[in-house]
């Protein structure tokens, strides 16, 4: 049988969970269920990372301990994953006797071999990243991450021979493109290897400055940098190097990572299990940042949004369908509760729970509650079918592809089909007009159809899809379901036996009112200009043709595309549109198109709008597209035209 190996980075437990590490946990659970229904062998694993300069620090802030700390911090994120349905099969500590134990041994071997020498070094030492910077990283004299001056330190220690094994990592990525997912990853790891020599790396720190650490196994007086130790439990979880899970699984590993550790686990783990003579991962998959008004989350801007909350206030389905459903992976994508409660709301209470009410209901008015036995198809059920066929197979390309957002809205194709089709072939009429026959057909194939929609959606909100398949009179079990022939099987939902009356998984909500006064004097405020808006909207609903003239819409030539350096989902796109030299506009395009894919095109722009700056990077214009069910279509000529052509 096939396996399937997926880990969450180990979250340092300087810090209690958040969103961010919900998200990752939430995904990787998600995909180990996925590729549990696709009928592969899933292990799944997930812990805490907690040596280093940081957790003492904290635990000192605390009065406690490193070890007291870290017991009260790891028990936080081992309690959590139950509570959000993650069902991971193994959770790892860095303090276990197992992980000290492969790492003394990954750092004997690989010194043995010669690649950790003894040397003297001097830098700019960041205590919040644990890492010493070199004077072209830092900006203004700071740490990039912390905006704070790291202090310089000289000291001894030991170094791992990195820059030994730069032209083989480079090679490895050239051979193997999906070793780093999204390919916008990989792009960055190979600029970062081709931009000059890599640097080896530092993995020690004397005892004399930090004892909280894995002593090194060839010099009593040092502990083991974190990441050095970190990253080896992906191994010494699976029992490395004679287990037999670290034989069935290692083999076809995943990682999954938020895109602020990309480096060491693109750059630094791969080497080091190329200088212990380890193959590597299979891939590393990468994700954004989950982002609150444009801004990434953070303890000292009070903007952190805590999962268990968001999870009891709205449920647990809704809160894991939205996460899967809103980012695209990869891209960095905002967090707010109205966008919650409008996915909620329309997707699961106005689609699939109609859906399902509708037709539950429909099933003990016509039926007495017992599933029809169906008579011969029509033209709409064929096609329903064949649409449903379309929108599981979609599901499982994109869901493997860990596109998310696009596996989700095929599988909507088919759940809005099916209240389509309730509205095409009228039940009700079918009953008023004593056709039993026909309206027995039209309520199994809505049943069945039931039935599929639920077992895919197993993956990414496992409270609810048993909870479905329980109201269609179905007792879930993994192991007697297999994903990938559920597009091609049809009618393993046996007639005559019950279903449930109805179904009210999904009720609509809103979210809740202010709680103070100023808030709520806040809220009103907001109320009432949006309602004085939308009359001068609606006043302003014609425009007269000397407003229309004022535009200045010209067609021109994209000569160059780049990503914005500081938006993921913003591009630089260099336009000529017939001037001196090209136009820059910033375009919120990235989510949908590669800058290959725009090169070279010819685009509409409005040409005199006001210059102004997005994410300090000007814009002289803006490109004109719509937005379809599909992702994105550019407005442009039917044929090719002179650049700076006007549109009239």
């Amino acid at each position: 049988m096939d396996s399937f190996y997926i880990t969450t980075p180990i979250y340092y437990v300087n810090a209690k969970p958040h969103l961010g590490h919900a998200y990752t946990t939430i995904v990787a659970d998600s995909l180990s269920r996925f590729h549990k229904l696709m009928g592969r062998e899933s292990y799944f694993l997930t812990g805490t990372d907690e040596h280093g300069d940081k957790i003492v620090k904290a635990a000192e802030a605390n009065g406690q301990t490193p070890q007291e700390y870290t017991d009260s911090i790891s028990a936080l994120f081992r309690n959590l994953w139950p509570d959000l349905q993650c069902e991971h099969d193994d959770f790892i500590r860095t303090t276990e006797p197992r992980h000290v134990k492969v790492v003394q041994e990954i750092l004997q071997k690989v010194y043995d071999k010669g690649d950790i020498y003894f040397g003297e070094y001097g830098g700019h030492y960041c205590y919040g990243c644990e890492r010493f910077y070199t004077e072209k990283e830092l900006v203004d004299g700071k740490c990039p991450d912390h905006l704070t001056e790291p202090e310089y330190i000289s000291e001894k220690n030991y170094f791992f021979k990195m820059g030994k094994y730069q032209d083989w990592l480079r090679k490895h990525i050239q051979d193997n493109p999906d070793f780093i997912r999204p390919e916008q990853y990989r792009n960055e790891v190979m600029s970062l290897l081709e931009s000059g020599a890599l640097e080896d790396l530092c993995i020690s720190r004397p005892k004399s400055r930090l004892t909280w650490g894995i002593e090194l196994p060839f010099d009593k007086d040092y502990v083991t940098y974190v990441w050095f130790d970190a990253l080896i439990n992906y191994i010494s979880a699976l029992g490395f190097p004679d287990g037999d899970k670290y034989k069935q699984y290692w083999p076809v590993a995943n990682h999954m990572v938020a895109k602020d550790i990309l480096k060491p686990h693109a750059i630094f783990w791969p080497t080091m299990l190329k200088a212990a003579d380890i193959e590597p991962y299979q891939h590393l998959n990468v994700h954004g940042y989950w982002l609150i008004k444009d801004t990434k989350m953070s303890k000292s801007l009070g903007n952190v949004v805590e999962p268990l909350k968001m999870k009891d206030t709205y449920g647990l389905s809704a809160f894991r369908y939205f996460l899967l459903r809103e980012m695209s992976f990869g891209q960095d994508s905002s967090f707010s509760e109205e966008a919650l409660v409008g996915r909620l709301n329309a997707d699961l209470a106005n689609d699939l729970g109609n859906l399902f009410n509708r037709t539950l209901s429909m099933t003990h008015k016509y039926f007495g509650g017992v599933v029809p036995r169906p008579e011969d198809e029509e033209i709409e059920d064929v096609e329903i079918k064949k649409l449903g066929q379309q929108a599981m197979h979609t599901y499982q390309d994109e869901f493997t592809q860990l596109r998310f957002p696009r596996a989700l809205e095929g599988l909507w194709e088919l759940v809005r089909g099916l209240n389509k089709y309730i509205d095409t072939t009228a039940p009700w009429t079918l009953f008023k007009e004593k056709d039993m026959s026909r309206l027995s057909t039209v309520i199994y194939v809505l049943l069945e159809n039931m039935r599929k929609i639920a077992v895919h959606l197993w993956p990414v909100m496992p409270e609810a899809s048993e909870r479905m398949l329980e109201q269609l009179g179905i007792q879930f079990d993994p192991r007697k379901f297999v994903l990938s022939k559920e597009p091609e099987v049809w009618g393993l939902l046996e007639s005559g036996h019950e279903v449930a009356k109805t179904s009210n998984l999904f009720p609509r909500v809103d979210l809740p009112e202010p709680k103070t006064p100023a808030e709520t004097a806040k809220k009103e405020a907001a109320k009432s200009a949006k309602g004085a808006k939308s009359e001068k909207k609606a006043e302003a609903a014609f425009i007269e043709f000397e407003d229309f003239q004022k535009l200045d819409l010209r067609v021109g030539t994209v000569v160059s595309v780049e990503p914005h350096p500081d938006a993921d989902r913003l591009l630089l796109v260099k336009v000529d549109l017939g001037e001196d030299e090209p136009r820059q506009v910033v375009a919120g395009l990235a989510e949908f198109f590669k800058p290959e894919d725009l090169e070279g095109r010819q685009v509409t722009v409005v040409a005199n709008l006001k210059p102004r700056k997005l994410r300090k990077q000007v814009s002289q214009g803006m490109i004109l597209a719509v937005k379809t069910e599909e992702g994105m279509e550019l407005l442009t000529s039917t044929g090719a035209v002179p650049n700076g052509s006007k549109a009239s």
